[in-house]
């Protein structure tokens, strides 16, 4: 067990013996969700994007992920993974660091905690990349400014559910092209309302091509970037959200986006970036992980005297897992999202 993952047990520990002695307050602060955009289809700023079949460059991606050790109604006890891939021509280089988040609420408020705790440990995890020696001095190389830094998200920095702004400042600096990419986009909608990305869709010209800007930079916001939706794979109806940081917009923006194709044709990622979906298969923990965090999770708890209480609490919200024949919490999640 790492010095971290002992800390966090030890504050699990405090954290529900004070939920036990003391309850919870009825308030809580929200976290605000991403600003919608709504804006017409424009099919002018669509552009074809150049498919390429290799790149003199290294792809730098992190991810992390949450799985539910233990949950009831007012807490929840999870383990969070944050990963990294590295890749370069056909190489790949990995790694990861493990977390333990207890959190005291209702699901609601858990959900938005556990989200601005994920994009802290993964923009964490960035800077800790950078900052060793062995990465500095390869971004050192004349050819940095071909190397890329890919965020999963929006390209937002700065307070709560953002990245950090001392992440975009070190990129800016190494000469990086920062560029965040998401799985889903669902604040995108065009004038009517509809998804924005399947309303482009509807006007793309077939091939792999970029629709910049959706939206430019506006830091006042926290919008480090400009948004545009690009199509990296010809193959795939996949498209996605791209947010391309503002240093590099003075650029030509379709040679910057370009080099993604030759990393997105891999069938298992369906047109997403390999080095952003092998951060994300590196981020999910076994199921021996698992158990042997749930065994330490339990110990603790008998131990401190907790456990029979916060077991009788746990079950009386699990009784549809019980139904479902789930014994674990993070089995559940293979159902569906299970805060």
């Amino acid at each position: 067990m790492s010095g971290a993952v002992f800390s966090d047990i030890r504050d699990m520990e405090r954290k529900l013996r004070s939920y036990i002695d003391d309850g919870t307050a009825a308030n809580f602060v929200q976290v605000r969700d991403e600003p919608l955009t709504a804006v017409k289809p424009n099919g002018e700023l669509m552009k074809p994007l150049k498919r390429l079949e290799n790149h003199d460059g290294c792809f730098l991606a992190v991810d992390c992920s949450t799985r539910t050790l233990k949950r009831a109604n007012n807490w929840g006890v999870y383990l969070m993974r944050s990963s990294y891939a590295r890749v370069e021509n056909r190489e790949v280089n990995w790694g990861y660091a493990e977390r333990i988040c207890t959190t005291v609420g209702d699901s609601y408020s858990r959900s938005n905690f556990l989200k601005d705790f994920r994009i802290e440990l993964e923009s964490q995890m960035a800077l800790s990349l950078l900052a060793q020696n062995e990465t500095q001095s390869y971004y050192d190389h004349p050819k940095s400014r071909t190397d890329y830094m890919l965020l999963d998200g929006g390209g937002y920095f700065g307070g709560e559910r953002k990245f950090r702004v001392s992440l975009y400042e070190q990129c800016e600096k190494e000469g990086l092209r920062l560029l965040a990419i998401s799985k889903n986009s669902p604040s995108l909608h065009d004038d009517k309302g509809r998804d924005f990305l399947a309303a482009i869709y509807d006007l793309s010209p077939g091939g792999t091509w970029i629709y910049h800007p959706v939206r430019k930079a506006d830091k006042d916001r926290s919008l480090y970037g400009d948004i545009a939706v690009v199509r990296l794979c010809a193959e795939s109806s996949y498209v996605f959200r791209c947010d391309i940081m503002e240093y590099l917009s003075d650029g030509d923006i379709s040679e910057i986006v370009s080099p993604l194709t030759c990393v997105s044709g891999d069938p298992r990622c369906v047109g997403y970036p390999i080095a952003l979906w092998l951060a994300h298969e590196f981020s999910a923990p076994s199921d021996a992980s698992l158990l042997h965090y749930y065994d330490q999770v339990e110990e603790t708890l008998k131990n401190a005297g907790l456990l029979d209480s916060l077991r009788r609490e746990e079950l009386s919200c699990s009784f549809a897992d019980e139904l479902h024949g789930v014994r674990f919490p993070f089995r559940m999640e293979m159902v569906g999202n299970h805060v």
